[in-house]
Parts: C-alpha cells; structure tokens; sequence
C-alpha cells in the first residue's frame, strides 16, 4: 500500500488505513491464536462440562481463600469456598492473631518489671500463665466471628466443611466433615490452600514432643506455669517473637540458629539490633549453632547442638520449632493433573496454573508467605477468573511491607542495604534516631532508628527500614509513598501532628533534605541576603 501512493491524497486511501489498523491489530490477533492453541493442548482429554455448578470453588478459608469468596460473593458471583479446619486459617487460629495476643501481654510484664522508666516503683508481675493463655484463647474467639461459616454465608458464599479434591480442572469432589460426599462443576478454581510448619528430619525428632506455632497454643494452655526450660529453634521472624514473649513470661529461653545473625533477611545492623533486645530481655541467643540430633539422658530430653566443631548438649522441657513454613500442597489432586509444583505452585503473573481457569493465591504461591500478601494475591486470582475473558491483571509485587513483632518491632518496605549491594544498586543512605524524637523520649522509647535508601541526590524512596515502637504501623505512610511514587521532598511537605510517633518519617526526610541542600545557591543567597542589609 506504501509503495502505491503517488499524491499526498493517497496517505488517507481506505487501504492504507486498513492496512495500519491490521497492522497494529496484529500481534493481538497472534497472542489469541497462540492462547487458544496452548488452551487446546492444555485441556486435551478433558471434557469440559455444558453448565457449570459453580463460578469459583475456593480451596482454604485462610486469608487467600476468603478474599477471594468474598470479592466473587460481592460481584454477585456463585462461589463455593471449601475448608476442612478452622475458618480463618493459620494466621487466626496459630499464627498471627494469638502471637500478637502473647506479644502484648508480655511487653506489660517487661514494663512492671522496669517501672523506674516511668517513674514508678518496679514490680515483679504475679499472674496465671494459664489466664494469660486463656486470653489468648479469648482474642482468637473475639476475631473468630469476622471469618466465621455464618458470616460468609451472610455474604452469600457457600461454605463447605471437608476436603477438596480437584477431579479434573472443572470437577471438584468434596469429602463433606459430616461423611457426604459432594461433587461441583465449577468455571474456575483457586487454591489457596496455605502453609503449615517445617519440620526438619532430625534424628529423634519423632521423640523429642516438639512443637509448633500450629500446636503450641492447645498445649501451653493446659500447662500451670510456663516452660521452666524453652528451646527455640530458628531465628527468623516466628523465632525471634516467640523467644522474647516467653522469655518475658518467665521461661529461660534458649534460641538456637544455624546462620551467623539472627533475622537474615535484614541488613546486618538490623539482625544485631533485634539480637540485643533478646539478650536484654533474657534469652540466650546461639547463632551458628547446629542442631543435630534429640536424644534422652538421664531421663531428661536434650537437644544436640554442634558450635565450632564441638558437640554442646541442651536441657529443655519444651522445644519449639520455628525453621520456617511449607505449602500445603498434597492431597487436592495437583500431581495427577500435572499442575507443577517444589515448594510452590508454579503460576504466570497472573496467578494461572497450568490450567488457565486453575489459579493459585497465598502461601502455596509464595514468593511472600504474609498474610497481607495473601490477600493482595486474593484480589488478582478472583478478578482474573472471574473477568479475565475481557482484561487480566498481573500482580504487582513492587511494594511489599512486613513486620518482626519483636520488642522494639522491625518493619521494612523495599530495598535494604545488603539488597541494594548483592543487586548492584548505587544508594543514598539516610537515617534518623529515635532517641531524638520528643514523642520516643516522652515514652522512654528512644530505642530504634528509620533508615530510607534513595539514589543519590535523589529523593525517590527505594526501601526503607524502621526498627522502634509501632514500626509496623508508621512504615504504613513510606508504603503510600512508594506505592503512589511521592519522594521525601512530599513527606517533608506534609503537617505531622506534635507530638507523634509518625513525625520520625518528615524528620528523616528533614536529614535527607539536609544532606542534598543546594550549596552553591545557598551561598548566592547569603549574599543577597548581606547585600539587603547593607
């Protein structure tokens, strides 16, 4: 068509106007072909059925698996959510909601013990250690109801107690808690199954009445005092909570890590300060420690643990493991349908299987095992399933935060300074004390700083680090900020309320302004401003 046009009339001729528009239709047109092809080979063998029952079966009442039913529910979709155990998943029943709970009441019990901080007389705390785990017990219930069967069947989901298994990617069969058996046709499917506690394979593990952040809370409860002897093993976020509450309650704690530091997804000045506030609330810190083997002796349970080439033996009469957390991904009829899975379920970005109308959110996906991350996936698996024909969604990972509820609490969004190192990335570094912030001073609270990566001379928020009180609630506004693309000269700009605890986050980027001031203007301005005077 280019090579007919011979006057300039001839550039808006019908065809070469057609000709464009295919042109740039194109690529779209090949993408479906492709998409259909592959769909094609996919499904082969399966007969897809006429109607369906369903538009989504959910598998897992965690915090993936409710979102979903409850973003289908609310666009009036016809939504079957199956769960075998608790409703609410691991981060109600085991993880999250009872940690916070034991977190709180054992911060109380530090600060009895230091009332002089305060100006008052210190106090050594008397309390029921099985009353502080019947408070656990009772926050659990007082959330319960929020992610409750009747709840959700308000909300119009179909809940279903029992165990799913898909069939083939639009056949789920449901072995029902009360012992019916129910099949579902179902357009899309998406498993949200969750994670459980790593065990490692130590010899005599079996033996050594270990627990879990799945069942330590059923048994504690049933004790009359706390574990006068408590080994934790693990040092990352699970470990590290559950050494300083316990230790605040009375156990003498032993944590028990493999690697130099404690935390080893922070930056090195991050991981000794969250080592020093174990130490000063008690536990007995062991980095590069490695747990071998339990045994008996003496009628007494032991771990064994070797440190520079020597065996050490440690006494317990509870042991913790807190190493880490595995999909749960046995069971629902993956491995026969060919869906791919190590230690996730592999997806696209737009959290598809194998199977398009198979997708997956929450722990089984990974790459963050947060239940915020879960619910953040939960929004792209039921919007692509349900309105993926017309527009998909990949998921957006660029701004994750999280938080070790430690005493002080370590939040970080973003790059740290070991991630901006191993990725070759020039950075700025700029920090702030809390100890200089009348709100932390008031509290006696000083211990902690913010730490703000940026390019240099750049005000763009690359990651930030916030180790103090209420960490996990003040890295909420650099999450907004990165989120949305605002720099430190916005926060600067913004009115705090004196005094608070979020004014850390415009003086922060009061020392970044500092650091980055204009020099060479500043000393033309000295000038005028001499020259005005006289």
């Amino acid at each position: 068509q280019l090579a007919q046009i011979d006057s300039l009339s001839g550039i808006l001729s019908p065809g070469l106007l057609l000709s464009f528009i295919l042109l740039g239709i194109f690529p779209w047109i090949a993408k479906g072909i492709v998409a259909v092809v592959n769909r094609r080979r996919v499904y082969k063998g399966y007969k897809k059925p006429a109607k369906f029952d369903r538009n989504i079966v959910v598998i897992g009442a965690g915090a993936g698996g409710l979102v979903t039913s409850y973003i289908g529910a609310a666009v009036k979709a016809k939504v079957t959510l199956v769960e075998a155990g608790e409703m609410g998943g691991d981060c109600l029943n085991y993880g999250c909601v009872p940690s916070k709970a034991i977190i709180k009441t054992a911060k109380v019990a530090e600060q009895m013990r230091h009332g002089e901080k305060y100006g008052l007389d210190p106090v050594t705390p008397t309390f029921s250690f099985k009353t502080v785990m019947q408070r656990v017990h009772d926050v659990i219930a007082t959330i319960a109801p929020n992610d409750s069967v009747e709840r959700y069947s308000e909300l119009g989901v179909d809940v279903i107690k029992g165990y799913a298994r898909i069939l083939d990617p639009w056949t789920v069969e449901i072995q029902r808690n009360d012992g019916e058996k129910q099949i579902l046709t179902t357009k899309n499917i998406v498993v949200a199954t969750g994670a459980s506690p790593f065990v490692p394979p130590l010899p005599g593990i079996e033996q050594s009445g270990y627990l879990t952040s799945d069942t330590l809370w059923t048994h504690f409860a049933q004790l009359d005092a706390a574990p006068k002897r408590l080994i934790v093993l693990g040092g990352g976020p699970i470990g590290c909570e559950l050494a300083q509450a316990f230790s605040r309650l009375g156990s003498a704690v032993t944590q028990v890590e493999l690697a130099e530091r404690l935390m080893g997804r922070e930056d090195t000045d991050v991981a000794e300060f969250a080592e020093s506030v174990l130490k000063e609330s008690g536990v007995n810190v062991l980095t590069r420690h490695k747990a071998l083997r339990f045994e008996q002796q003496q009628g007494e349970r032991v771990l064994i643990v070797e440190h520079e080439g020597k065996e050490i033996t440690l006494a317990y009469d509870e042991v913790i493991i807190a190493v880490g957390r595995k999909a749960r991904l046995k069971g629902f009829g993956l491995e026969e349908l060919g869906i791919s899975f190590d230690r996730t379920i592999e997806t696209d970005e737009y959290l598809q299987t194998l199977y398009p109308n198979i997708f997956a959110a929450g722990d089984v996906v990974g790459p963050y095992q947060f239940t915020h991350v879960a619910a953040h996936q939960a929004w792209y698996a039921a919007v692509n399933a349900l309105f993926g024909g017309f527009k998909k969604f990949k998921v957006d990972y660029r701004v994750i935060p999280w938080t070790t509820f430690i005493d002080p609490e370590v939040a970080r969004v973003g790059l740290s300074e070991s991630d901006a190192k191993a990725q070759g990335i020039e950075v700025e570094v700029t920090r702030y004390e809390f100890e200089e912030l009348d709100r932390a001073i008031a509290e006696s609270a000083g211990k902690g700083f913010i730490k703000v990566l940026t390019p240099p001379g750049k005000d763009k928020i690359l990651g930030v680090t916030i180790v103090s009180e209420h960490a996990g609630d003040l890295i909420a506004e650099f999450v907004l900020a990165m989120k949305h693309g605002m720099g430190l000269n916005k926060i600067l700009g913004t009115i705090h309320a004196y005094p608070t605890w979020a004014e850390g986050a415009k003086y922060t980027a009061g020392n970044w302004k500092r650091a980055n001031q204009p020099e060479r203007l500043l000393r033309w301005v000295e000038k005028f401003h001499t020259w005005r005077r006289g």
